[in-house]
């Protein structure tokens, strides 16, 4: 499949995951979440999904475990609203990216 189609694809999903966090409601998972980057197969059949969380790199394994129990349900919406043949295979993975960008920050502006 054409790397332009698999990218579009990968950035409704991080759209429409975005969107499908806010209306969860267990609460192992954090309500700062972010989507950093979503990694898409070229078959659409395995989707990596790299979140981060304000409050840090533990309470944003912690919303990797809620996010995993509720995969099903994650899967079902995000078949529901975008146009595709199959869903792709969740895995979802913290990242400490926001963090190290503001220590980074940090310590630009201590220079």
């Amino acid at each position: 499949m054409s790397s332009f189609k698999v990218g579009r694809m990968g950035e409704d999903i991080k759209r429409e995951l975005t969107a499908i966090f806010r209306e969860l409601k267990d609460p192992r998972i954090a309500e700062f979440i972010t989507v950093v980057r979503v990694d898409l197969s070229n078959d659409l059949s395995h989707c990596k999904v790299y979140v981060s969380c304000f409050e840090g790199i533990e309470k944003a394994r912690e919303s990797v475990e809620g996010l995993t129990s509720a995969s099903g349900f994650i899967k079902r919406e995000l078949f529901h609203r975008l146009p595709m043949r199959k869903c792709p295979e969740l895995k979802f993975i913290a990242d400490d990216s926001i963090a190290r960008s503001a220590e980074i920050n940090e310590k630009l502006r201590e220079l």
